[in-house]
């Protein structure tokens, strides 16, 4: 008996885990139906327990009457799916959490509102805890059997899909949940959560989320306590009782983003940091209102920390409390109002602070959330409101807070709370910080929050030395200037007055003429085809990089044309780049300021294209689209701070910038996204020159250490370096050679490949890590593009990915993989014998029916014996075989027994405890 089983290895230990926090289990494999049925389901498209449903109500309401009961349980089972699923669950969702309003008949005869709490989130005890494994739903055509579903009160809160502990995780999403979406849609109307492991790495998310924004789960408690396995922490982590329920009242949010609604679930770092920032507030009197510094780096959900954390404090603490959420420009300031209206955060209308004596007004007045720049308490000298009840979010605007405008906020609101939400460190310093606000109550670095996989890692490149600008031809305090990033007119005269000679150097016609053309034959040949940001030092510029770059666009493309004309071979790769750049969009994105068409004008330059299109399209929106070819935008302010577009992987930096402008710039590339591997920061003015420098002023990490954002790109080519000596050293552990394949001619490739390939089928767990490994050195490589060391790894890596694809088309069971397969499929159908499943119609596999239990594994091992490579014909046979068994339990779910013994067959087969000529006795089968 294999002991390495997903049940006993996964699943049992997973139950013996919700066990040991209280919750009641029933293996529901053979469950009964019926009102005395094992769970009183009455069929299994129920998904809803009513029996525990009506128990934990009917406790949790004493004084309400069968008939409030009975209405709340109709109004919580009611069928939602003409509902979108996301709709549906938010909808119940906001019944769990707020309760379900019902009319109740008094005893004069009128009717009452009366609300019917679902759950008791205060006292976790009062509510049932129950976990259901092997249990079965049915939806409209077809039926599932969920590996663990967890209820609070009756209603299936948790689902959690299991995976053998060498089983990929992400198949848990791909081959599972994604199924169990589209066929037991009602079993997530009501999910809170769901969990994905297979033992040894385990992520959580939403009903919504793909796969990449699935999250890992760090820690058990906050003092950083893990489990053996990742397993083991995720689950006391989310599922602990009071954890569980804090989870699901305080730290979900729903997010409608132009009629796209996405759901969100906290990860690790903001339901811990969330929580010490609520225990920073429950202890006001003894900090005086200094609730902490919040860093959390950019990238990692900041905006949705300040959302749970406002959310959490006026749903669990009485009082009338104002959260004043401050920044320091106005673009900033629409983001984050934009970020706390899509989530349903602003329960009325729009509270923005228009001037001094509005938010003068507005502090006077009774609101939940006021938005303003910090610059509106210019005016302000005197006190406005000495109410206590009032919290200062500043997001990023600490930065600008300690001179007269810090001063006029602490007279205006004196008994007023403060904290700092930030995406870079304090920098050496900055100790004015913490007397405002205080130490830092919660911290996620850089290096954390790339470990979780919150962020990717960015890696800069110095692009064509010639035009680097050097710090003998700077003079100090541009920078400072450039800090400002949104530059008046005024100040970007004050700019070209003050640093006329450092302004012409950067601007200098010939040197941008270099970069456009640099720029066009880099992003052409980037491997990862990301969306890309381009920035200048101010509006001109950056119009006139957009120009420059236009003309070396359409040149590169005539170029191609002519290519294409000569070329032997290869046309269709170059016909295909052709039509990539032709699809490609480009705009300008600048702000508005008066005269810009006079301005403009006079340095030969036309705004009013460019300004029509930002007036009349939606290109933020568009440029957030990843399948949108909008992909490449010129700006010198704009979109650089607040501005998330995850398919953006490489940003063109042609501005001299430091400290937190320059985190803030970079940080636009370090999102998740698909199979993006990193962000990429080309340098074209020196900012990275002196990286330690630049890093000095945030102090030292943990050990000592800075805690860099931002990697030389020599590092990724290492780690490219690094994957192909590990996947070598597999291959020669298994006999592969893959060194001699590149330099042998083209007949000689043809065999070694393919006794690569036979080598590398030796078994499943080789198999599995050689793919693994294959597709983690292809992103590498086509993350180093279009650097010139790439060429020294290229035959290296297409030999790989070869033998890789190679690989994928012999195991695949929808693939064409050649004359082996029809002979296979040819025999099958010779060897096997008419069965009587079907009774009308043709069979679904062709002419003949199958009964694969009959299939002559003598005649097969025959027709194998012929061939040499017989790791590769048996991966052929069972990739075949596994489909056409799949296709028959689909059909008569009483053949489940025939996968189970082929599944075991191949187990023991992989194991080494079978060979291939055993395989091929049918005495095993």
């Amino acid at each position: 008996m294999n002991q390495y089983t997903e049940s006993d290895l996964i699943e049992q230990p997973a139950i013996e885990l919700f066990k040991s926090l209280g919750y009641a289990h029933q293996d529901c494999y053979n469950e009964s139906f019926g009102s005395n049925g094992t769970l009183g389901r009455e069929t299994s498209t129920d998904v809803v327990l009513k029996p525990r449903l009506k128990q934990a109500l009917i406790k949790l309401n004493p004084s309400l009457p069968n008939e409030a009961i009975e209405r709340a349980i109709e109004e919580l089972t009611r069928d939602k799916s003409i509902l979108h699923p996301v709709t549906a669950n938010r909808e119940i969702y906001k019944l769990i959490k707020d309760g379900i309003k019902v009319k109740v008949r008094q005893a004069d005869g009128t009717e009452e509102d009366e609300t019917v709490k679902v759950i008791d989130f205060n006292e976790p005890e009062k509510n049932d805890f129950f976990l259901a494994s092997q249990f079965w739903i049915t939806g409209e055509m077809y039926k599932r059997r969920a590996d663990i579903v967890g209820f609070v009160n009756g209603l299936p809160l948790i689902f959690t899909e299991l995976k053998a502990v060498h089983k990929k995780l992400e198949n848990a999403f791909k081959d599972n949940l994604t199924d169990y979406k589209d066929t037991i849609p009602q079993i997530f109307w009501y999910n809170a959560a769901i969990i994905l492991s297979n033992g040894s790495e385990s992520r959580i998310g939403t009903i919504s989320a793909d796969f990449e924004h699935f999250s890992e789960w760090k820690k058990i408690n906050n003092e950083g306590e893990e489990g053996v396995v990742s397993l083991e922490t995720i689950i006391k982590g989310t599922c602990e009782k009071r954890k569980l329920l804090d989870l699901i009242e305080n730290f979900i949010l729903y997010k409608d983003a132009g009629g796209s609604l996405t759901k969100i679930i906290a990860k690790n770092h903001q339901y811990f940091g969330v929580n010490n920032a609520v225990d920073s507030f429950k202890g006001m009197k003894e900090n005086q209102g200094r609730l902490g510094v919040f860093w959390h780096t950019q990238g990692s959900g900041k905006s949705f920390s300040m959302i749970f954390f406002s959310q959490k404090i006026l749903r669990k603490f009485k009082g009338n409390y104002t959260f004043l959420i401050v920044t320091d420009r106005k673009e900033l300031d629409e983001q984050i109002y934009k970020n706390f209206a899509e989530v349903g955060a602003v329960t009325e209308q729009e509270v923005h602070a228009e001037s001094g004596k509005h938010l003068e007004q507005l502090l006077k007045e009774d609101h939940r959330n006021i938005f303003t720049i910090i610059h509106k308490f210019g005016d302000i000298d005197y006190m406005v409101s000495d109410r206590p009840d009032i919290i200062v979010i500043t997001d990023e605007a600490h930065r600008t807070q300690y001179d007269t405008l810090a001063m006029n906020m602490r007279t205006a609101i004196p008994n007023a709370a403060f904290i700092a939400f930030t995406g870079t460190p304090l920098i050496v310093g900055e100790e004015l910080t913490r007397k405002t606000f205080g130490d830092y109550v919660s911290v996620y670095n850089f290096k954390q929050s790339i470990d979780d996989n919150a962020t990717v890692p960015l890696y800069y490149e110095n692009r064509i030395p010639e035009v680097q600008l050097h710090e003998s031809e700077m003079k100090e305090g541009i920078e400072r200037i450039l800090e400002e990033t949104m530059l008046s007119p005024e100040q970007e005269e004050k700019l070209q007055r003050e640093f006329s000679r450092e302004y012409h150097i950067i601007t200098r016609d010939d040197r941008l003429e270099k970069i456009a053309e640099d720029i066009v034959k880099h992003f052409v040949n980037r491997g990862y085809q990301g969306k890309a940001m381009v920035v200048s030092i101010d509006k001109p510029t950056a119009v006139k990089m957009y120009e420059k770059v236009q003309r070396y666009w359409t040149a590169t493309i005539n170029d191609l044309k002519k290519q294409i004309k000569k070329a032997k071979e290869n046309k269709d790769e170059i016909q295909k780049q052709i039509d990539y750049m032709k699809e490609i969009d480009m705009a300008v994105v600048v702000s508005q300021e008066q005269n810009e068409i006079e301005k403009f004008r006079k340095l030969g330059l036309k705004i009013e294209k460019h300004r029509r299109r930002m007036v009349k399209e939606d290109l933020a929106t568009k440029f957030k689209d990843p399948d949108n070819p909008f992909r490449i935008v010129f700006v010198c302010a704009m979109w650089m701070t607040g501005f998330d577009v995850p398919c953006l992987s490489t940003m063109y930096l042609d501005k001299p910038m430091k400290n937190h402008t320059l985190m803030q710039t970079i940080a636009r590339a370090n999102r998740v996204f698909r199979d993006k591997v990193n962000g990429l920061l080309v340098d074209y003015c020196g900012i990275f020159r002196n990286l330690q420098k630049a890093l000095a002023i945030y102090g030292p990490g943990e050990g000592g250490d800075v805690d860099s954002p931002v990697k030389p790109k020599a590092e990724l080519i290492r780690e490219l370096e690094a994957a192909i000596a590990v996947i070598e050293r597999v291959c020669e552990e298994n006999d592969a050679d893959i060194r001699k394949i590149a330099d042998s001619d083209r007949l000689m490739q043809i065999k070694y490949i393919g006794d690569a390939t036979d080598a590398l089928l030796v078994n499943d767990e080789t198999k599995r890590r050689y793919l693994a490994l294959a597709s983690q050195v292809d992103k590498l490589f086509k993350a180093i593009l279009p650097d010139p060391d790439a060429k020294k790894y290229a035959d290296t890596c297409s030999v790989i990915r070869v033998i890789a694809e190679r690989i994928k088309s012999i195991i695949g069971t929808d693939v064409d993989i050649g004359d082996v397969k029809k002979k296979i499929e040819d025999l099958l159908n010779e060897t096997v014998e008419v069965i009587g499943y079907i009774k009308e119609g043709k069979s679904p596999y062709g002419k003949k029916r199958i009964d694969l239990s009959k299939i002559d594994f003598e005649a097969l091992k025959k027709k194998f014996d012929k061939g040499k490579k017989k790791n590769t014909q048996v991966a052929m046979l069972e990739a075949v075989i596994r489909g056409k068994l799949e296709k028959l339990v689909r059909l008569n779910k009483l053949r489940a027994g025939l996968l189970e013994s082929f599944q075991k067959m191949i187990a023991e087969y992989n194991s080494g405890s079978m060979n291939i000529e055993k395989l091929s006795s049918s005495e095993n089968f």
